[in-house]
């Protein structure tokens, strides 16, 4: 029998323990043809990585912060070579790692930096063309919420606004070791065809963070912060709130903005 790596609470790690699960994650990454290189976060005792090194259509790189996991994974998974990484995926430079090239994030995330782990990737959004990862379920809600609904927020907008979300399976507490107090989701990212917002991005960013700060007044009271241009004055978008706009609406409404 295998020596069992210790779950560490402050790393966030809950290691999965269903097989066919971890199948079913690693066989949701769909869009190979557009990367030839997989980037597995926090792979813990290797539950996704037996099954994605099996794959032939890219190659599997992991990432770990906990040195226990490293150790596990170098003496078990020797295949891996030198694509075994002791670090800190927030750290990571992406342009050394791949040389530029596109690669595909996969993971159990560490539900304590799972938003962090997935801005990181919106930051490089032109190299990570699919994203498929375990989050806590209403963490993976909020993602792939869609406008009018109580969970549609900042995250949502930002992320859709360069992906599209699909929420595809929820697993229950009973399947990790420690079980979670909460229940948790797979979902999957896949980079549209928006290489730019035709809108200014940084006032678009700022516009959606002010709406959803104040989520229950109308966007009037939002665009106060912004120099709002005056034939806009009266419009519709001004009268509705923030998670009863799309990110096509936020775009108009950010070109409804002066620059400075």
């Amino acid at each position: 029998m295998r020596e069992q790596v210790r779950a560490k609470k402050h790393l966030g790690q809950h290691f999965l323990t269903d097989e066919n699960i971890a199948l079913d994650i690693v066989k949701a990454l769909k869009h190979t043809d557009r990367y030839k290189q997989v980037l597995e976060v926090g792979p813990g005792m290797g539950v996704l990585t037996k099954y994605l090194i099996q794959e032939t259509a890219y190659q599997t790189h992991i990432i770990d912060i906990d040195k226990e996991s490293i150790a596990y994974l170098q003496k078990n998974y020797p295949a891996l070579e030198n694509r075994i990484i002791d670090g800190d995926f927030l750290q990571l430079d992406f342009s050394k790692l791949f040389n530029e090239e596109t690669f595909a994030v996969i993971g159990n995330f560490p539900y304590n930096i799972s938003t962090e782990i997935l801005f990181k990737i919106l930051d490089h959004k032109n190299q990570v063309p699919e994203v498929v990862g375990m989050f806590q379920k209403e963490v993976a809600e909020r993602i792939a919420a869609k406008p009018k609904n109580k969970t549609y927020g900042i995250t949502s907008v930002l992320l859709q606004a360069y992906y599209d979300i699909e929420y595809l399976f929820t697993v229950h507490e009973n399947v990790f070791n420690p079980p979670p107090k909460v229940k948790s989701a797979v979902i999957r990212l896949v980079r549209n065809k928006v290489q730019k917002l035709d809108c200014n991005e940084k006032i678009f960013k700022q516009l959606v963070k002010a709406g959803f700060n104040q989520r229950r007044k109308t966007l009037r009271n939002s665009v106060k912060a912004f120099k709002l241009k005056p034939e806009f004055a009266d419009n519709i978008y001004l009268s509705k709130r923030a998670e009863e706009l799309s990110v096509t609406d936020f775009v108009a409404l950010t070109n409804m903005l002066q620059d400075s």
